[in-house]
């Protein structure tokens, strides 16, 4: 027997279409590139969504094309995720931090002939322009005033919008079309693009605006710091339009006088991002005496939140930290370590460090750890192991790509190793190529870092494994200090000490000036493991 249910296929248009019919008074709110706070609602949304899907269609754009975005979070970018998608071709938002030499790669690849592009990155363009082999259109988005001059032949947006009719009729078809396009630098090699369809696009929206996922309703004012061509804003553009919720945008303005004027003047109360932001935006709180009056929840992901600022936002502030995890192959959404009942009950440092926990898996994603030899492992919350993930939003394989070494009979192998407890949360020990390798046993470099990070006088830091003669490899401590604030070898050594096992000690401690990151702001260990792999072999 079939159900007898109606068969309506899941699109991204159905949000905008729906946000315009039941929350058309609900706002948006965006810094533009230009300069200037701009605010509209959904209904003002809708519209100009419906003259940017004519203008896709004036410029050449068919189904599945791929169309890339090269733009910070503006509501000019917001309009362009429901108009690409929901017309029937393939939004590909480019990260404009990466090497000119994979963004060049990238749009190639992805063969994209128009591309959207905020003023800022207009000299990027046009220095990479003669070896974008497919790319036809420029179009930037930017008032017909504010027009940049430009050896390229650009169009402006806003004047191609206005010449747009606002009636448009959103095309029906299968749920499982592709809708957006998303690279990932995080492997090796050149980056591999992830595709993501409708329905999975749907569903993780859906996942997420759940109480124990990012709890978004009408009620939320929404901040996501976590930038529009990283995995979607974490799909928060998507979530929030489903549920009315005020969404900010906060455009190029990502520096923490930026963030505090939008997060005061809006009353956001839920902020998304990953910790570099936020040690700006608490340090300029700290500088200027102020405080994060309407913030209750502040979601950090990307990488591993250190216990000092989970504790920072709850004591000065009174948010709450959801610490969260996820990937781009994950649409991103894995695991949140929102409130519950057992974290409730617990005193408050004992809270803390369960915060520091990646959390739970929300329904629609399930998890295990497996051991060397690819066998499941016990979620005693002791045993390490190669985090495997499956489900509706997760990518089974990479877009134009032949390499399937990721995945294994149905299940997605992170790259990470983690350890799960028997109530679910999920703690990420490291990633694989990381984690420390000493005497057989293994070294997480994550916890000594966030511990080490805890010091006063330390700004930013980084734990290694470099080649030991006795040990195989042995950890090293490479430390930042704050402006002004001095810390010796010995008095690192001494603040780790009763907060660590013994044998994780780092047998040295360096203090340098800067450390590699990647584009999205990761730690470049490769590099550092490069640069120091002599220290303890005395060559």
């Amino acid at each position: 027997m079939h159900g007898l249910m109606m068969d309506m296929q899941l699109s991204i248009a159905s949000f905008i279409t729906h946000a315009e019919k039941v929350h058309s008074r609900a706002r948006i709110v965006s810094r533009k590139p230009e300069g200037g706070i701009f605010s509209y609602t959904y209904a003002d949304a809708a519209k100009r969504v419906r003259q940017a899907a004519n203008l896709l269609k004036k410029l050449g754009v068919k189904h599945q094309d791929r169309v890339a975005t090269l733009a910070w979070n503006t509501h000019r970018h917001y309009e362009l995720y429901f108009a690409v998608s929901g017309s029937g071709a393939i939004l590909h938002t480019v990260n404009p931090r990466l090497f000119p030499e994979q963004i060049i790669y990238i749009l190639n690849h992805a063969e994209d002939e128009v591309l959207f592009v905020d003023i800022q990155f207009i000299p990027l363009i046009e220095k990479i322009k003669s070896q974008l082999l497919l790319l036809k259109h420029i179009v930037v988005l930017v008032d017909k005033e504010k027009m940049p001059q430009s050896t390229l032949p650009l169009v402006c947006y806003e004047e191609l919008l206005a010449a747009e009719s606002d009636r448009y009729e959103w095309p029906q078809f299968d749920e499982n079309t592709a809708a957006t396009l998303c690279y990932t630098s995080g492997t090796t090699g050149h980056p591999k693009g992830v595709l993501y369809s409708h329905r999975s696009t749907v569903i993780h929206a859906m996942g997420s605006v759940s109480l124990d996922a990012l709890g978004i309703s009408s009620a939320t004012v929404v901040l996501p710091v976590v930038p529009m061509f990283h995995v979607n804003a974490w799909g928060v553009p998507y979530a929030a339009t489903a549920s009315g919720a005020t969404l900010v945008l906060p455009g190029a303005g990502m520096d923490g006088a930026s963030i505090f004027e939008l997060i005061d003047n809006e009353k956001a109360n839920l902020l998304l991002g990953v910790p570099t932001v936020w040690l700006a935006l608490l340090q300029y709180c700290e500088r200027e005496k102020k405080t994060l009056h309407s913030v209750q929840e502040v979601v950090i992901g990307g990488s591993a939140a250190p216990m000092s600022m989970i504790r920072e936002f709850q004591e000065k502030h009174n948010a709450f930290v959801i610490h969260a995890w996820g990937m781009t192959e994950m649409s991103p959404m894995g695991t949140l370590n929102t409130m519950n009942p057992h974290m409730a009950s617990l005193s408050q440092e004992e809270r803390y460090k369960l915060q520091t926990k990646q959390g739970r898996p929300i329904y629609g994603v399930e998890l295990r750890i497996v051991g060397a030899d690819g066998l499941p492992m016990p979620h005693d919350g002791k045993s390490f192991g190669r985090l495997q993930v499956r489900g509706p939003w997760i990518a089974k394989s990479y877009y134009k790509h032949e390499d399937r070494s990721a995945w294994e009979d149905g299940w997605f192998d992170t790259g990470d190793v983690a350890t799960v407890d028997e109530n679910g949360y999920m703690n990420i020990v490291d990633r694989a190529k990381d984690v420390i390798k000493s005497g057989g046993e293994w070294i997480s470099s994550i916890d000594v870092e966030n511990i080490a990070v805890g010091h006063p006088a330390v700004a930013e830091c980084a734990v290694v494994g470099v080649p030991h003669p006795k040990w195989d490899e042995r950890p090293l401590l490479l430390v930042i200090k704050k402006p002004g604030q001095d810390v010796t070898k010995e008095q690192m050594l001494e603040f780790l000490a009763d907060k660590i096992v013994k044998w994780w000690m780092p047998d040295e401690v360096l203090f340098v000036t800067e450390l590699p990151h990647t584009p999205t702001g990761k730690l470049l260990k490769r590099d550092l493991r490069e640069t120091f792999k002599d220290v303890y072999t005395g060559h």
